[in-house]
């Protein structure tokens, strides 16, 4: 470690620096190959980002993989930007980022090489629908997509689609974060009346985390209560455990060996980070993620159709899975699923630091009191605020920072009161603790709503949810 913090004061010379952020980048895997502490993995990404930021300031330039200082960069398809934003680190067991703003998610969008959603996007949405467009849609919350011309488009022309999304059951405690893509996900089967499949990767928590099988399936049972709560028809809707349904489905299991074929062990280290060390159950469940993408997967609600399309609406971290499947889908003749993207929920101490299950004081969790939820807001949730209330009333908070704010962008429906709070905060009109009290009052009916519904999803409902069978849609 001694030639690390060397790196680290920026003493080492540029070469010695590369070759540094080499290794701290193979001990980064390694770390989450082993399913190291989060605070060993945490510590080891803020060193790599050190070390960059170091190298860039020896060298003028962004660190490139596969290019030492004083070569010529390799040609790359994804243009300069892509490596600028190697200052935030996004796969789908990590998100850190060094700004209290978040993530530098236009930045994202040109290293992923996505489309933002833009103005034009939301008005052909609404157009095609007939509806205002969800508000995580008016606000950019969900702000990135692939190939979303090509659903409306189907669409329009009385062509079926699909919608597919699912939830890694790492613990029976569900937060808000965790609610996102379901709120959205129900907003869209509503508003495009389509089918829905929803994947328990309770396989893949069992092989990532240290749960038994019993508590990974477990888990995925008690997660699927509070997405049933979120309101979705049971009538076009399937939820599936992983461990459950692809000893029972031919169809998705052909899929899955399909693209197995297809990706190799070189591809799947790149784009995954993953290691020699790593069991291989790890390095093939990426193969089990993709499957839904394709509609032969259910033969009890497509019947045997291929051609299907699917929209996947998740988080970003999740699109290097989809990223692979769309490379596959066409080797084996299957349309590319299409997807939209959401932000990050952040944490309630800041958008620089991840929610996590395990610190209950991280986020706003789904069995919180309202009691709870109160003490949780007042004491832990960031301030954009200044120190002193003469400070604030004179300078205004930041809302960019804020986490009150933030949150109130995801759950507080009315634009109009939505801006007339963010005038009178960064004005210092309003106070932080007033600021605070709008998201309580929010969030409060909104779990408490939440709660009520989950009570009445019975083990009977869960199985019938989860039980293979045609939903109510003809595909000949």
């Amino acid at each position: 470690m001694a030639d690390m913090s060397n790196g680290e004061q920026g003493c080492g010379s540029p070469l010695e620096l590369f070759h540094s952020i080499a290794a701290q980048g193979e001990l980064v895997r390694d770390l989450k190959a082993r399913n190291a502490a989060k605070d060993e993995i945490d510590s080891a990404v803020k060193m790599l980002l050190s070390l960059k930021t170091s190298y860039k300031a020896a060298t003028g330039e962004d660190y490139k993989v596969d290019c030492p200082p004083g070569d010529p960069a390799p040609e790359s398809g994804e243009g300069l930007d892509a490596t600028e934003a190697d200052e935030d680190f996004v796969d789908p067991w990590t998100v850190q980022t060094s700004s209290a703003k978040g993530i530098d998610y236009d930045k994202l969008i040109v290293r992923f090489g996505s489309s933002k959603i833009d103005k034009e996007l939301v008005n052909r949405i609404e157009r095609a629908t007939g509806q205002r467009p969800h508000r995580f849609l008016r606000r950019g919350i969900f702000f990135s997509h692939r190939d979303m011309h090509q659903i409306l488009d189907a669409y329009e022309n009385k062509k079926p689609f699909y919608l597919y999304t699912g939830r890694g059951p790492s613990s029976e405690a569900m937060h808000v974060g965790h609610l996102i893509p379901f709120i959205f996900t129900k907003w869209l089967q509503d508003v495009f009346n389509v089918p829905l499949v929803i994947q328990m990767t309770d396989d893949e928590k069992y092989l990532w985390k240290d749960l038994t099988l019993d508590q990974a399936y477990g888990y995925a049972v008690e997660n699927a209560k509070d997405i049933i709560a979120c309101g979705f028809d049971i009538n076009k809707t399937f939820i599936f455990s992983d461990l459950d349904y692809m000893g029972m489905s031919p169809g998705f299991y052909k899929n899955v060996v399909k693209i197995q074929k297809h990706v190799t062990f070189n591809q799947v280290k790149g784009i995954f980070g993953f290691t020699d060390s790593d069991c291989i159950g790890k390095i093939s469940f990426p193969a089990i993620q993709a499957a839904p993408s394709f509609s032969n997967s259910f033969p009890q609600i497509f019947r045997d159709r291929t051609d299907v399309q699917c929209l996947i609406p998740c988080a970003i971290d999740q699109d290097p899975y989809f990223r692979m499947t769309r490379d596959v889908a066409p080797r084996i003749g299957y349309p590319k699923p299409a997807l939209l993207h959401s932000t990050f929920f952040p944490a309630l101490q800041g958008a620089q630091t991840k929610m996590s299950a395990s610190d209950p004081n991280s986020s706003i969790f789904l069995t919180d009191t309202a009691k709870q939820i109160k003490t949780k807001v007042n004491k832990h949730a960031f301030s954009g605020g200044r120190d002193t209330v003469e400070e604030h009333r004179q300078f205004g908070g930041n809302c960019d920072v804020d986490v009150s704010f933030m949150y109130l962008t995801f759950f507080l429906e009315d634009d109009d009161k939505l801006e007339q709070i963010r005038r009178d905060y960064t004005s210092g009109a309003m106070l932080t603790g007033e600021l605070k009290k709008e998201l309580i009052e929010v969030l409060q009916p909104l779990i408490a709503e939440h709660q009520a519904r989950r009570k009445e999803v019975t083990d009977e409902i869960v199985k019938e949810f989860m039980t293979p069978r045609k939903l109510s849609y003809d595909f000949q």
